[in-house]
Order: structure tokens, then C-alpha cells, then sequence
């Protein structure tokens, strides 16, 4: 006779789950807002945002209105043909991108995204050499793995994509000597989020993408985690005051459901031929039309606004703990860093036993990204049980 055994949620994870993530004995079950909840009851204030892609908050009423009414129409419409959400993405980011940005490929995640880039990069400068950033962090694909940084990702999977080489991130002098008339593309990230919360200065992109198009090299610019309101603008360049010729979408468009795009320019696009990148479920009805509502809740509440405000105050919170073991605050909108002088695992650990969800960025960084529809209030609190876990 057979017997049922009855496991808990994490038993059945840790059973039949791969086994590559770091778990926290925490069971996730609902959503609302910036707020989350247990399997326990228990609530927390999120501030991990699906590290990244959480921007219009957990159960955005926009979206899921937008999934309900398109779950009753079409899922799944392959490229083969033409769509009226994808039609409406597709106009909507040429709209909100720089002129530079004219066209779209949609794919899936933001992996996908950065190896579709170095495809079309290829293809648009007869070049195969690459150039990224140290400390910069792409993704875990064999190519966004070649142009991420950190060995621990990249020496077990070694021999990886020849071509690449790294520079150090916010030298212009040591990137535009690393950028020669032998390179395909740049990649980099407007704020290097998982080493730490690194803001690059608007002389250095300014700097590098003059230099990319003195020397015909595509600069990519992967905005994957900046993207859709961040750091208070709708994009990080605007920042910076550049345009890209490639840029890499995902996390937040699709407003937490499963989305990536590479915007390209006219000058890439015209190197393209049929089939040179294609995607099964890249640019599905129900993701496009997740995305457009995305986008109107995003412009609708003046997410970018709201990010840049909050974010001002919320470092300003920060700031003001007096702790030795604190290094430095940084941040750019609603992706805050703290720097500590030790090991920050320990203090992720504590502000999740006080009911606040944190991500860390490098050993020794605590890193916020909440939903940017979180309120003020929740912040001054969130910054005050840092104050008493640093103490």
C-alpha cells in the first residue's frame, strides 16, 4: 500500500529544485504594493522589487486588468504575424526611448537580451572583440557570462566566449585605450547594481560614447535593472545625456511578468538579415499587453518623479545613522547602496527578522530596490531598522 507524505513548500524546493540559489527560510505567498507576505502571516516591507522587476509594485491593478482581459483573447501570437499589442510596445518605446533607439526586438529576460546585443553587434560592425566593464554584471547566459565580471560566475564555465576583455568602470582614459577600430561593441551599465551601487558620471559616458563613434564601435548600454523609472527617469541616460546604439531591456517592463527588448538603432537594424535573431515567445500578446499597461501606470503616477523624490529622501534618511560601520551611502533614485566596513549578510538577515526585505550587492553592500510606488513612511522606516541593526 502506497503511503502519502505531506512536505512543507520548502521540503518540496529542496527536494526537486537544481539547487543554484541561496534560499532564505522564508515562504512568499502574497503581494500588494511594496508590501509582502509569508506563508505565516507574517508582512514585510519589500525592498528587493524582484530585484528589479517590481517597479509598479505586486499585484499592480493595471496589470493584471491588462492579463485578464488578454488571457481572454490571445497568448501566444509568434512573429510570424502581426499583433496589435506588440504594434502598440513597439510605438510606445520608440516613443520613450532616444531618437538614436528606432527599432525593437522582444525577447524574454535580460540574459536574452544582452546576447541578442552582441549578435547584432556583430552582424553591424564586422567585428567580433567586445569590451566590458569590471565589476559590471551582465547575466549568466554563455555570452552576458563572458562580459560579466566576478570569477566566481564565470571560472566554472570556462572556456567562455573568446573576445572579451574588461576596464576598469568610470576610466575613460583606460576605456577609450581598450576601444580600438578592432572593437564590435562597449558594454556597460548606466549604475553597476550587484558590485555594489556604482554610479558612472555623466564626463565618462559622454566621453565613451564620443569615442564609440569615432572609432565605428556599437555602445550598448545595458539598462536592464536602471530601466522604466529607477533612478528617476524613465531611462538611467537620460542621466548622462546619451544615446545608445544598442539597449538592453527587461525586469520592470513587462510589470513582473516575463519581458526583455534590444532597442537598436536605424545604422544596426540595416545590418539585420531575416532570421538572424529569433524568439518562440519573445514579443507574446500577453507580455506586450502586460507591458503597455506597464507603461501607463509608470507615466500615469510619475514613477520617475515619484523614484527621484523618495529616493533623495530616503539617502538623506540614511545618511543621518551614525554607525562606524557605515562607508559611504550611494545611489541614483530608488537604488540605494550602503557600504559597510564588514560583511553586510549578517545585517540581511536581521532587517528581514524586522519584517524588511533587503538584497545585498557584493560582500560588503546592502541593497535597496523597493517598488516605486512604495510610500514615504515606509522608507523612514525601513532606514530606521537599518539604524538599529548597524548600531
Amino acid at each position: 500500500m502506497s503511503q502519502t507524505i505531506v512536505r512543507s513548500i520548502t521540503e518540496l524546493e529542496d527536494l526537486h529544485g537544481a539547487g543554484t540559489y541561496h534560499k532564505r527560510k522564508l515562504v512568499i505567498v502574497r503581494g500588494q504594493g511594496a508590501r509582502l507576505w509569508s506563508q505565516d502571516g507574517e508582512e514585510y516591507i519589500d525592498c528587493i522589487g524582484g530585484q528589479g522587476a517590481a517597479n509598479i509594485g505586486h499585484q499592480n491593478p493595471y496589470v493584471n486588468k491588462a492579463l485578464q482581459e488578454q488571457s481572454h483573447k490571445l497568448i501566444n501570437c509568434t512573429e510570424l504575424f502581426y499583433n496589435d499589442e506588440r504594434a502598440l510596445l513597439l510605438e510606445a518605446l520608440a516613443r520613450l526611448t532616444p531618437p538614436r533607439i528606432s527599432r525593437f526586438f522582444f525577447c524574454n529576460s535580460g540574459a536574452e537580451s544582452i546576447e541578442g546585443a552582441f549578435k547584432f553587434a556583430r552582424l553591424a560592425t564586422g567585428r567580433t572583440e567586445i569590451v566590458a566593464t569590471m565589476r559590471g554584471y551582465h547575466g549568466k547566459s554563455m555570452g552576458a557570462l563572458s562580459a560579466t565580471w566576478n570569477k566566481e560566475y564565470r571560472e566554472p564555465f570556462e572556456p567562455l566566449v573568446p573576445g572579451f576583455s574588461h576596464v576598469p568602470f568610470d576610466n575613460l582614459e583606460k576605456t577609450c585605450q581598450a576601444i580600438t577600430g578592432k572593437t564590435a561593441a562597449f558594454i556597460v551599465e548606466p549604475v553597476q547594481g550587484e558590485s555594489g551601487v556604482r554610479p558612472g558620471s555623466r564626463d565618462y559616458f559622454q566621453g565613451v560614447e564620443g569615442h564609440c563613434r569615432k572609432t565605428g564601435t556599437v555602445l550598448i548600454l545595458d539598462e536592464v535593472q536602471t530601466g522604466f523609472c529607477r533612478t528617476g527617469k524613465m531611462f538611467a541616460l537620460e542621466h548622462f545625456g546619451i544615446e545608445p546604439d544598442i539597449l538592453c531591456l527587461a525586469k520592470s517592463l513587462g510589470g513582473g511578468v516575463p519581458m526583455g527588448a534590444i532597442g537598436i538603432s536605424e545604422a544596426v537594424s540595416a545590418k539585420l538579415f531575416k532570421l538572424a535573431h529569433t524568439s518562440t515567445f519573445g514579443g507574446n500578446p500577453l507580455a506586450c499587453a502586460a507591458a503597455n499597461a506597464a507603461i501607463r501606470y509608470m507615466e500615469d503616477f510619475h514613477l520617475a518623479q515619484r523614484a527621484q523624490d523618495l529616493g533623495l529622501e530616503f539617502m538623506a534618511e540614511l545618511r543621518k545613522i551614525s554607525s562606524p560601520k557605515i562607508r559611504e551611502v550611494r545611489g541614483l533614485g530608488l537604488i540605494v547602496g550602503v557600504e559597510l566596513k564588514e560583511k553586510a549578510g549578517p545585517y540581511i538577515q536581521q532587517l528581514m527578522e524586522r519584517g524588511v526585505l533587503v538584497l545585498g550587492a557584493g560582500p560588503t553592500v546592502i541593497r535597496y530596490l523597493p517598488p516605486l510606488v512604495i510610500e514615504g513612511d515606509d522608507l523612514k522606516r525601513v532606514a530606521a531598522e537599518t539604524a538599529t541593526v548597524l548600531q
